[in-house]
């Protein structure tokens, strides 16, 4: 994991983020390009981080596997809106796409493996019950309970993004707020406070690595700049 999230880093930066759709949002039939049209606005990934939610305005490089969607280029529903994306001739050139138009510029890789995962027990059983066995939406509950669910469609990202300056600097500044000299047990397991306050000075500068320059980064970067 650390050489693969390497391959996605670069101009000083080191960490990625782990974004995942679970399941992937796809009504029983609906292509892939009929998906994504559904979701222009805002990718239908959501970040793992237990760090406050960030919307994926733009990213700098990413690699992203979708399970569980048909490999064959299926017809368009009818009604739906044309895109770019339903000219595509694989679902790899349909993500690709779609990363061309929401993330220009950035480096994007994308695998689609037709098997779902799996989610039969000892798999937590937390599924809505708007989902079918296979775990696709359904605009009502079903008579079944959400544990019949079987398998769902999946997408997963790891993404080098803005919202990485976020989380980091955030994290930086609650280390700062602590007062660590209360804390012996910290500095008795070999940690001097000198190398914990270099570090911390390590991490603020990674977190600057991610900056963009505008928009809500920048007014971030002034509360941190003590």
């Amino acid at each position: 994991m650390m050489h693969f999230a390497d391959s996605l880093t670069f101009s000083g930066r080191k960490v990625v983020a782990a974004w995942a759709a679970l399941p992937f949002p796809a009504f029983p039939g609906s292509s892939l390009p009929d998906i994504l049209s559904a979701h222009q606005q805002d990718v239908p990934w959501k970040l793992l981080s237990s760090w406050r939610e960030q919307k994926v305005s733009c990213c700098f490089a990413q690699s992203v596997v979708l399970r569980g969607i048909c490999k064959e280029k299926p017809a368009s529903c009818p009604g739906q809106p044309w895109s770019p994306q339903h000219s595509c001739e694989s679902p790899e050139q349909v993500l690709q796409q779609y990363f061309h138009t929401q993330f220009p510029g950035a480096f994007s890789t994308s695998h689609v493996l037709q098997q779902p995962c799996n989610t039969q027990p000892p798999f937590p059983q937390f599924f809505s019950p708007l989902l079918t066995r296979r775990g696709f939406l359904l605009d009502k509950a079903q008579g079944y309970s959400s544990a019949g669910v079987e398998s769902i469609p999946v997408l997963a990202a790891l993404q080098s993004c803005p919202a990485l300056h976020s989380l980091l600097s955030g994290l930086c500044r609650a280390l700062r707020a602590r007062n660590v000299r209360r804390c012996s047990s910290f500095f008795t397991a070999g940690v001097e406070h000198d190398d914990f306050q270099e570090a911390l000075e390590e991490l603020k500068t990674l977190s600057q690595c991610y900056e963009t320059g505008f928009g809500a980064d920048g007014s971030e970067d002034e509360a941190d700049s003590d």
